[in-house]
């Protein structure tokens, strides 16, 4: 995580963008951090007439477009008054606009814009896409803030290395707790947790973060269950933030794994994907 690089937000006008810039401008304030607002407008795809009405002042969708990103860093600016703003406007799909623009971000963000309630399915297509696709990680703000929370931490069998380091600066940054939990699944009433072999991921885990984040509050949760996401869920009721990684080994290419996909969904505060695909 390089703090000099910028966040990246994107924004299109809507209350969960308006929630995902303000995120993301806290925590570029927190940072001292560039915050890089993206507006993506489609309009070109429809038509190609962007000019205002003849006649009519601040009309046509040029104007509009504009008048989203300005609204966009007035909205950051409400929640963080000195932070660095800088805009883009782009036209064209927005996932791929975002993933180009936020090639060099330390963090990309955006808003769930899903339907909310349709099978508790919360995130939308762009979202689920940037989250399996970005070179960087991508935070996705959900609709419930806790801001004093601790930053939660999914950890696996592999690969979790990244992960955690990831979470433990974000919890530091924040001047939050860390809580690092690991999930193992139940087999036929088996409880894995009881089993010989079960904490040493979990003692590495925390050997690693006090040795590299000294003085960072940290604890551990061991648990079981028949879902590995609902499980870590469980965990997550007072979170302000869950960071999960995903090796990008979906049956879909670019997809983002199971566990990610199911907590991106079902967790209502904002989560982070951390990719490490494999080479």
């Amino acid at each position: 995580m390089n703090d000099s690089e910028p966040i990246v937000a994107g924004y299109d006008g809507s209350h969960e963008a308006d929630t995902a810039v303000q995120w993301a401008a806290r925590l570029a304030n927190r940072r001292k951090c560039p915050l890089q607002i993206v507006h993506c407008s489609l309009w070109p795809v429809i038509t190609h007439n962007m000019e205002p009405v003849p006649g009519i002042a601040e009309s046509g969708l040029r104007h509009a477009a504009e008048s989203v990103v300005s609204e966009g860093v007035a909205r950051a600016h409400e929640v963080s008054a000195d932070v660095e703003v800088t805009t883009s406007l782009v036209y064209g799909w927005p996932a791929e606009n975002l993933r180009k623009l936020a090639s060099h971000a330390s963090l990309l963000v955006v808003g769930t814009r899903g339907i909310g309630g349709f099978l508790g399915l919360l995130v939308g297509s762009v979202s689920l896409e940037l989250a399996a696709t970005a070179a960087c990680p991508v935070a996705v703000i959900g609709p419930v803030q806790r801001p004093g929370g601790p930053v939660v931490v999914g950890i696996d069998g592999e690969g979790w290395e990244a992960t955690l380091r990831y979470a433990a600066t974000f919890a530091s940054q924040t001047q939050a707790s860390l809580r690092i939990v690991h999930v193992r699944r139940k087999h036929d009433g088996h409880d894995p947790a009881q089993g010989p072999g079960a904490r040493e991921m979990l003692d590495s885990a925390i050997r690693s973060v006090r040795n590299t984040t000294p003085g960072l509050e940290v604890a551990d949760v061991l648990l079981s269950g028949t879902s590995v996401a609902g499980t870590l869920l469980s965990a997550t009721s007072d979170a302000q933030v869950v960071v999960v990684g995903s090796s990008g080994l979906g049956l879909v290419k670019g997809s983002i794994g199971s566990t990610a996909h199911a907590v991106l969904h079902h967790a209502g505060c904002p989560v982070i994907v951390v990719r490490h695909p494999k080479q």
